[in-house]
């Protein structure tokens, strides 16, 4: 511990390991473009081996959840985030693998969405924790806005690197590994893409080497949490429920993440239905809606946010839902595009938002088992979700719209018909839904005072010294 304390720390360490998050998720979105388009056409169009890829990535994150929060909080946080980095890797390495030799099947996807789920648990609470005790509490808002920006910022690049570099990648492989290109099926961009992912992983892992993380100090809450493994896991569900506005925060992301999830769950085949597979349309909706991000996290960055943080997060689920009717409702690119673009812009500010009311309110020694409890309350039913919106859609929405001799009135003047429009209803109708929690919120008291009525952590008395 003593030559990690002579590391870069504070703001600068953070930005050290924005940049390599930056450089990683960036290689991850270029392998996961390539990966969702051979997908969709492996699958025949369908929608459900899609979403079945998120609910195996989803449920181990849920399921492992009291395992997580009080890992994170026994063991250095930086190696928590280091082996999340590195099992990433590894799954990608062995995605490539099966895909080099001509193996890969969707069903593999499953099993690697699964681990990369066990292992990502670690990296969310480990992060959200790590901020805490490397900055100050009026860079929270920042560093958060900051953090949403890498992830929209592979969003925009990542369609545009993808589109650019797997054809000539592809040629150029075809030429050198002919007989690697033969055992791929010929799909060597593909490969390529996948290659980058790997090497990508690198720049996170190696950022954290070179910064100093602080473990947090010991509070009141912490002497609380002592006790068995069992009394520890418990603990993050304990603290939320004994208070009301944090249980209050949480149930409305629980609400907005069920709703949306019914129709984003089926928003990338939609538009590949309602475009026969256009891979420059499709790419070019998940770049508008990565910039909207970029430009929102950048926004919230320089803005601070609302001073009432609260407005911040439902305002935002509010304004959120109803792009996504948007969404839905458009049939062409350029609404599309503006529909994407506003879907992403208030997420920094809704993240950003709740995650500075919790890192102020909780201590930062209990917050790995406070926080994956949360994450647990906020996506409990967004599996369930996940695994229902494909059959949704297949069974029931597609088949309603799938011609004029389908449903009919106000809705087929407002979505058509044909390929992907069942799937538009689906997600306009979940946009609606998750909009109307957000406006929910405000009427109860708990949530909508939930800053004034919590005292911040550091405003608590410190623990009585054990003799």
């Amino acid at each position: 511990m003593g030559s990690d304390t002579k590391r870069v720390s504070g703001m600068t360490a953070f930005s050290i390991i924005w940049i390599g998050q930056i450089l990683s998720l960036l290689g991850t979105a270029v392998g996961q473009f390539g990966l969702r388009l051979w997908v969709f056409d492996a699958s025949g169009g369908q929608a459900t081996p899609m979403t079945l890829i998120g609910f195996f990535f989803f449920v181990p994150m849920v399921a492992f959840t009291p395992l997580v929060g009080v890992l994170v909080d026994r063991a250095n946080r930086k190696l928590m985030m280091m082996l999340s980095d590195l099992a990433a890797a590894l799954t990608t390495l062995f995605v490539l693998i099966l895909f080099a030799t001509g193996h890969l099947q969707v069903w593999h996807l499953y099993i690697t969405a699964f681990i990369t789920g066990t292992f990502q648990g670690f990296q969310w609470p480990a992060y959200s924790a790590a901020i805490t005790t490397m900055l100050d509490k009026k860079d929270y808002t920042r560093a958060n806005a900051m953090l949403e920006t890498a992830g929209n910022a592979s969003g925009v690049f990542a369609p545009l690197i993808a589109g650019a570099l797997i054809g000539p990648l592809g040629v150029w492989m075809t030429r050198t590994f002919a007989d690697l290109a033969q055992t791929a099926s010929g799909d060597t961009g593909l490969l390529a893409l996948l290659i980058l992912d790997l090497l990508s992983a690198s720049f996170a892992i190696g950022s954290l080497l070179f910064v100093h993380i602080p473990q947090p100090e010991q509070s009141t809450s912490g002497v609380e949490a002592r006790g068995s493994f069992g009394h520890q896991a418990m603990y993050g569900l304990r603290y939320i429920l004994a208070r009301p506005s944090l249980l209050g925060l949480q149930l409305v992301f629980l609400g907005g993440n069920f709703f949306s999830s019914l129709g984003t769950s089926v928003w990338d085949p939609m538009v590949l239905a309602r475009t026969s597979s256009d891979a420059v349309t499709f790419g070019s909706i998940q770049t508008a809606g990565a910039v909207g991000g970029i430009i929102g996290g950048i926004a919230v960055g320089a803005w601070g946010g609302f001073k009432r943080r609260v407005h911040g997060v439902l305002v935002g689920w509010a304004f959120g839902g109803l792009a996504l009717v948007a969404m839905g409702v458009s049939r062409s690119l350029v609404p599309w595009l503006v529909a994407s673009f506003l879907s992403m812009v208030v997420v920094p500010l809704v993240n950003g938002s709740n995650q500075a009311i919790w890192q102020a309110k909780v201590p930062p020694d209990v917050q790995g088992r406070v926080f994956a409890t949360r994450r647990l309350i906020a996506w409990l039913v967004s599996p369930l979700a996940q695994l229902a919106a494909g059959p949704i859609a297949d069974r029931v929405m597609e088949p309603a719209f799938a011609s004029t001799g389908g449903a009919g009135g106000l809705l087929t003047t407002l979505f058509g018909t044909g390929p992907g429009t069942g799937m538009g209803v689906q997600l306009a109708l979940a946009g609606l839904l998750s909009a109307l929690v957000g406006v929910a919120g405000y009427l109860f008291r708990a949530v909508r005072d939930a800053e004034a009525i919590l005292p911040d952590h550091d405003a608590q008395p410190a623990p009585t010294p054990q003799t």
